[in-house]
């Protein structure tokens, strides 16, 4: 599995969710909808975390510091650009 493929994997579960701004989920709840091979090797979890990280930077998702975790959801000031990444595959 690719970067890409794992980008997209979380911004269409986050999509379904329907988690835009206000509305958001802990980080570790990205990573359930994800193939168990992936999530159990060092370099897979490496793969998720830059995946996640370029999705951070890109803006397409926002975090909100909260009790005991980092939570997110998809930035809605970008639903544009996400709608074309995620329509695009």
């Amino acid at each position: 599995m690719e970067i890409g493929d794992i980008k997209y994997n979380i911004l269409a579960k986050l999509i379904r969710m329907r988690m835009w701004g206000g509305k958001h989920t802990e980080m570790r709840n990205l990573y359930k909808g994800l193939p168990e091979n992936l999530k159990s090797n060092k370099q897979g979890k490496k793969l998720i975390e830059k995946a996640v990280k370029g999705l951070m930077q890109s803006g397409f998702l926002i975090t909100k510091p909260a009790t005991s975790e980092i939570h997110v959801s998809l930035n809605p000031q970008k639903v544009k650009e996400i709608m074309e990444f995620y329509n695009k595959r």
